[in-house]
């Protein structure tokens, strides 16, 4: 009985290993989108543009969620509607960690930290910092990226990864 503890204790550890690695990276990510935020606030005034060639800085409150959807909604609706949405994604991304390669793992943590630092931000009241602005698209800023980049990591993952793939018989 003794020989099975430190075993089955090496297997949890190796089962949980993806899962940590992810939400501590996610937890990296929402400490730096946090920290850019709040240095943003504190250097602009909304509306207020500093020019940057290809991205520009400028400061907006979403209080809608993705491209203000949903702005004229009671704040307390979109803080339930995207914490449901947050613990169901987190539910199905900690659940896949143990399958997932190295580039669905940096995708899940992007996607979680993303939408745990924008949903943070939601919670201090006042709607989403956006400071990130092209010409031609809406302002956004640093979860946003993550969150973008983590799907096309995740889609990557699910295009090329074998993990999981039997191979295809072979005519003899």
């Amino acid at each position: 009985m003794s020989k099975d503890k430190p075993a089955a204790s090496a297997a949890w550890r190796a089962r949980n290993k993806a899962r940590v690695w992810m939400l501590v990276g996610s937890l990296i990510l929402v400490g730096i989108d946090l920290a850019v935020k709040a240095v943003v606030e504190l250097q602009l005034r909304e509306g207020q543009t500093i020019e940057g060639g290809l991205v520009d800085l400028r400061l907006h409150f979403n209080p809608g969620v993705a491209f203000s959807f949903g702005a004229d909604l009671p704040p307390i609706v979109i803080l339930l509607g995207t914490g449901a949405i947050i613990a169901g994604l987190a539910w199905f991304l900690l659940a896949s960690a143990e399958t997932l390669g190295r580039l669905g793992l940096i995708g899940g943590a992007m996607i979680l930290g993303g939408a745990l630092g924008n949903f943070l931000d939601r919670l201090a009241g006042g709607g989403v910092v956006d400071y990130l602005h092209v010409s031609w698209f809406s302002t956004f800023n640093l979860a946003d990226v993550f969150v973008s980049v983590g799907v096309g990591l995740l889609i990557l993952e699910t295009l090329f990864s074998t993990r999981g793939r039997t191979p295809e018989p072979r005519d003899s």
